[in-house]
């Protein structure tokens, strides 16, 4: 029937031997994060911490820790939501068989968001300090809250059914916060609470917020669903939940408040803002000290029973990786539907989500012609990048398909091999500059949410066989050094650290190296794909490493280059016709790379060992 409340999810777990206690005491202050981090990576339980330092209230972690975990969470619900949207894509399918879709009744009705005069979660007030002050990184700049459910209505027409509810970054103190009085609300581009804080600012009013942390597991997976704007998430929480969302009336007047949320923090948005950060983000660096909105704080609310669930953000994967399958199951009929053509779209996870996008695509446009190129898979690849937090991908890599009926872009050791036996270098790169990406990703040494974009269409039959070797001994430049095999066709090449002239973003190696593999006899002349890296041995020592390299470390437009490079000025066209270099060295501009305390670290690895309280567990 779904839960109605955070305990109701934790009691269940425990019941079925899902969820571990941890009585020993734990610093919310790096220990919980660090044993949070060992037991996701060892696939482990759910966490239940019931001894917190410094603080009253218990906290829970790791929940979806797990994909299969987060499925079971919701396992009288799931199926049916999935019955819903097949029934949005094609209503006529419930006339066809009323029986196999009557189980989509019941969340269709608990959709609608149900006011109520009060809930459990104003039972209690207490004050900011009093939260567990969640530490996840040793450079964070404090505590913050990982899983919020943030909350507004449209200033223009407020109400439950045009409201927002998004989990954005809510930094607890810290910086230049007024000790119990304030917060720090960082919300990226392209979430609709930026459209609600424009109407409240064009009104001249602030923007009442309200921040709910915990509640039914509904409630966060709802938090990131991406639902058109104007659509509320509350109405999807309540069909994952099997019941309605009980929003009770605000003792302030505010917008209403989730009746059986733990916690809730309530106040008010306006143009001003602070310092927030740095803080240990999802590409696997730290995010680094920018102005956002400062929530000035009117009241903080708890039930009886609060318990404070987080999750620690770092490379991925992470618990969120959790999220995004989930989502992507919900989800993924109705790309099809919103993108016409578009067979599949795979956001990359190990590689930071937004710096990544493969996507399987459709050529209708000219099936008479003999020539097979991209053509609607171009369509497809602006209609991609139009859509909401797609939008900010950096890469988009894109495929026809036709030769290879079952190419899966979830497959990405066969999905890179299919494009890479069929991209043609000079005719199939497609940039677009200075335009947005993720708030989170420095590759390109601009401004904030400001770098490049390029759209890597491949259609066509095989035009390649891809190497998984060399004879003979390559020719490096001075300045490289090191060359490691990532896959068929892909190559690792080390490279001093990046240095470039002042005033400058590109160094003059990556030149050096594209131009050596302008000979087409050069033994790496037959790989399509090189990166140049710092670390040629780490990236080529998995799938995952080299996604995360390549990808989170390389600005298209300043770090692409290839052997026969040229540039058409009639038609400022950019191509290479031998193989395309990425320079995925770390930047002098990047983000510092996350790192454990060397103290804590020791510390949770005595915990866990023989005879220790976690012992078994990481």
């Amino acid at each position: 029937m779904g839960y109605r409340t955070l305990k109701d999810c934790l009691d269940d777990l425990e019941r079925h031997g899902r969820l571990r206690r941890i009585d020993v005491e734990i610093d919310p202050h790096l220990e919980a994060a660090a044993i949070h981090r060992r037991v996701f990576a060892a696939g482990g339980p759910a966490l239940l911490f019931t001894n917190v330092k410094g603080c009253r209230f218990p906290m829970a972690s790791n929940l979806f820790g797990t994909v299969e975990r987060a499925k079971w969470i919701f396992r009288d619900t799931l199926k049916a939501v999935g019955h819903l949207v097949d029934l949005k894509i094609e209503p006529e399918r419930a006339l066809k068989n009323p029986l196999g879709y009557l189980d989509a009744v019941r969340p269709a009705l608990s959709m609608l968001p149900r006011p109520v005069g009060s809930g459990p979660v104003l039972k209690n007030t207490c004050r900011l300090s009093e939260l567990p002050q969640m530490t996840s990184w040793p450079n964070d700049g404090g505590p913050f809250v990982t899983l919020p459910q943030v909350y507004t209505e449209d200033p223009a027409k407020p109400g439950l059914m045009a409201s927002n509810l998004g989990m954005y970054r809510v930094q607890l103190a810290g910086n230049d916060y007024k000790v119990d009085g304030e917060v720090g609300l960082h919300y990226q581009i392209h979430r609709s609470i930026g459209v609600h804080h424009t109407k409240a600012l064009e009104k001249g009013e602030p923007l009442r917020v309200n921040v709910f942390v915990g509640g039914g597991p509904a409630m966060a997976v709802a938090a990131v669903m991406p639902l058109p704007e104007g659509m509320s998430e509350l109405t999807f929480a309540g069909a994952l939940s099997n019941r309605a969302t009980r929003m009770a009336k605000h003792p302030l007047g505010g917008p209403r408040i989730a009746a059986e949320a733990d916690f809730c923090i309530s106040g008010t948005i306006e143009p001003e803002t602070k310092p927030e950060g740095p803080f240990g983000d999802h590409l696997g660096y730290y995010a680094k000290v920018h102005d956002f909105p400062v929530l000035k704080v009117d009241a903080v609310y708890h039930r009886d029973d609060a318990v404070w669930p987080f999750t620690v953000v770092h490379r991925p994967p992470a618990e969120d990786t959790a999220f995004g399958a989930l989502i992507h199951e919900i989800t993924g009929p109705i790309i099809p539907t919103v993108l016409p053509g578009v067979r599949q779209v795979h956001a990359v996870d190990e590689a930071g989500v937004h710096p990544l996008l493969l996507a399987v695509g459709s050529e209708r446009y000219t099936p008479y012609g003999e020539d097979r190129r991209p053509q609607e898979i171009l369509t497809q690849a602006n209609a991609i990048l139009g859509q909401g937090q797609l939008s900010l991908a950096k890469y988009l890599m894109i495929a026809d398909g036709k030769g290879e009926p079952g190419l899966d872009c979830d497959d990405m050791p066969a999905f890179f091999r299919h494009v890479l036996e069929r991209v043609d270098w000079s005719r199939d790169l497609h940039f677009q500059t200075r335009t947005t990406i993720d708030t989170l990703d420095y590759s390109a040494g601009m401004r904030l949410n400001e770098g490049s974009k390029v759209v890597i269409a491949a259609a066509g039959p095989k035009r390649r066989d891809l190497p998984t070797g060399w004879t003979g001994t390559v020719p490096l430049p001075a300045g490289c050094d090191g060359i490691y095999i990532i896959a068929p066709g892909i190559a690792a090449i080390g490279g001093r650290e990046h240095s470039p002239p002042d005033g400058q973003r590109r160094d003059p190696l990556l030149r050096t190296l594209a131009a050596s593999l302008d000979d087409p006899r050069h033994p790496l002349a037959d790989f399509p794909l090189i990166v140049l890296c710092d670390d040629p041995a780490f990236a080529a020592e998995s799938w995952h490493n080299f996604l995360w390299v390549t990808f989170t470390r390389s600005n298209p437009s300043a770090d692409l280059d290839g052997g026969g490079a040229f540039y058409d000025e009639d038609d400022k066209h950019w191509g290479c016709r031998g193989p395309l270099v990425i320079d995925a060295r770390l930047k002098p501009w990047h983000a510092a790379v996350m790192e454990e305390d060397p103290d804590v670290t020791r510390r949770v690895k005595e915990l866990a060992g023989l005879g220790g309280p976690l012992h078994g567990l990481y």
